[in-house]
C-alpha cells in the first residue's frame, strides 16, 4: 500500500491530499529516510512524522490492509 493511502486509511492523517503535502515537504521518514507519497510500505516499517513544529512522532506499521478499513480497526494498523 502507498504511504499516503496508509496514512489516510489508518487515520494518522485525516485526508490523503494532506498526506501527499507533508510527504512532498519531507516531513515523513520511512525507516530513517525521506519518503515520497508513492512509497510502498511493508509490515515493520517505522514512520517518523513531523507536523506543527513539534518533534517527530514515530509509528510502526503492524498491518498493511488491502483497502479501506472500518474506523474501529484503523488504530490496529500501527503501534505508536
Amino acid at each position: 500500500m502507498r504511504l499516503d493511502k496508509f496514512l489516510q486509511v489508518s487515520r494518522i492523517i485525516k485526508r490523503r491530499t494532506v498526506a501527499n503535502t507533508i510527504c512532498d515537504r519531507g516531513q515523513v521518514l520511512v525507516n530513517g529516510q525521506k519518503a515520497k507519497a508513492g512509497k510502498e510500505l511493508a509490515v515493520g516499517d517505522i514512520l517518523s512524522i513531523t507536523i506543527g513544529g513539534q518533534g517527530p512522532v514515530e509509528y510502526e506499521v503492524m498491518e498493511v490492509p488491502p483497502g479501506n478499513v472500518p474506523r474501529e480497526k484503523a488504530s490496529t494498523l500501527y503501534r505508536q
